[in-house]
């Protein structure tokens, strides 16, 4: 019984797939002359599709000279319209020599064009992509302008880089840490000015504790007598190696970012007005500036809405409901480099005082940190996100803000709870 059970199942799902593809093929053209390209490594599958609903496939290699004779080839077929999916790297190339006026490029995210079962080869994904082009059914995927594209590699090779530094910055803090050398346990920084001083000091062979601990600036100079006690260790010749090593490693790393950062500076000034407005915001530095105008670009045109473009950029609550019920309110997955800078700058701004954002991470505090964070940066991007449509400054609201919006919901609350102690309350006014 049970297996004609399934039997009837497997017979009405595939009557549902069959009604599905009919169902589209009797929706109207969108557009008439359409093209779908399904990206590899190696190569790229192509399907020109007509209003008549004839289809055209052709395989190219992904070599500058291949791809060069799909441009012509999509030209001569006079298409107006071409989508991809995001795969990897591996459209970036191909967008790059498509990137013209003649086609309307879109990129859509896999997920959103999956083809049905049974139907997996690179022919017939293509073709799914020109027809779901043709009837309308792809929302391309927000790709910036060349030169904000340039912009984002170097902010995102930066940002690379700088993870790798503080990899090695912690491997330098453990070396010492083997040799029962705890300056750790005193200074923030073991990269910091003084702690590598006396770094340099331990590899030259230095035993004299109290010299070395004389090399402290600044604060530290308070704490010698804890760097006395914390630099009586023993460094094997091994660990003076990977030391050497680990020092190298983070200079070369540090030479690295500094230039990455001067060409950042050159990539971003025609970006230069839009990162003076965000400069003015609270947790937003240049560099955080720059990063932000790679991600996100400048024209806002993009997204209609604030609450569009946070939902983009998957810094706002998760909305899930079905059946009046509420599941995971999870923000999803989206942009990771976006995502990363903003709770670098959400973190920033809570720490600013006297602004709106570290009053809002305050209120919010009780749901969860994480929560409050997200919120934050959920309010910074909706600020941006007026900022560049407008061109207009930042307006800081101020930490009082909302003690000021909620000024009488503050006192009938002081009220109630006052005359639950059974006191009468009058309400003067101050002079």
């Amino acid at each position: 019984m049970s297996e004609e059970r399934a039997k009837q199942a497997k017979l009405a799902t595939q009557a549902t797939k069959r009604s599905n593809r009919v169902r589209l093929n009797d929706l109207a053209d969108v557009h008439e002359r359409c093209a779908g390209i399904d990206v590899h490594k190696g190569s790229v599958t192509v399907c020109v599709s007509t209003g008549g609903g004839e289809g055209e496939l052709r395989e190219y290699p992904t070599t500058s000279g291949g791809l060069r004779e799909l441009r012509q080839w999509l030209a001569e077929s006079a298409v107006t319209h071409v989508v991809m999916e995001s795969t990897g790297v591996y459209w970036q190339p191909v967008w790059q020599i498509l990137e013209d006026e003649r086609y309307r490029l879109l990129l859509a995210n896999a997920r959103h064009v999956r083809n049905m079962p049974g139907r997996k080869t690179d022919g017939e994904d293509a073709a799914w992509l020109a027809t779901l082009l043709r009837k309308g059914l792809i929302r391309g995927s927000f790709v910036p302008p060349a030169e904000v594209r340039a912009l984002r590699d170097l902010c995102r090779t930066r940002a690379t880089l700088v993870t790798e530094r503080a990899t090695v910055s912690q491997r330098v803090e453990k070396v010492p840490e083997q040799a029962n050398v705890k300056l750790d346990t005193v200074v923030t920084d073991v990269m910091g000015v003084s702690s590598r001083r006396m770094i340099e000091e331990l590899l030259a062979g230095q035993t004299d504790r109290e010299r070395m601990a004389e090399l402290a600036i600044g604060a530290l100079r308070n704490k010698i007598p804890q760097l006395i006690e914390a630099l009586d260790g023993h460094v094997l010749p091994h660990q003076r190696t990977m030391l050497q090593s680990l020092l190298r490693q983070f200079d070369f790393l540090s030479r690295e970012i500094e230039g990455l950062e001067k060409a950042i500076e050159e990539y971003a000034r025609p970006f230069a007005r839009e990162i003076a407005l965000l400069d003015e915001v609270p947790g937003i530095d240049l560099i955080a500036a720059s990063t932000l105008i790679g991600e996100i670009g400048i024209d806002m045109s993009c997204f209609p809405t604030p609450e569009e473009f946070c939902r983009w950029s998957t810094m706002a609550p998760g909305n899930n409901e079905s059946g009046g019920k509420k599941k995971s309110g999870s923000i999803g997955q989206g942009n990771t480099w976006l995502r990363r800078i903003m709770t670098q700058i959400a973190w920033a701004a809570t720490r600013t005082k006297g602004s709106y954002f570290s009053a809002q991470f305050v209120r919010l505090l009780r749901r969860g940190s994480q929560k409050a964070l997200v919120a934050v940066a959920h309010s910074i991007l909706r600020a941006i996100w007026h900022m560049l449509s407008r061109k207009a400054p930042y307006r800081e609201l101020g930490a009082d803000y909302f003690q000021r919006r909620d000024y009488e919901r503050i006192i009938q609350s002081h009220v109630r709870k006052l005359e639950a102690l059974g006191l009468k309350v009058q309400i003067l006014s101050a002079a």
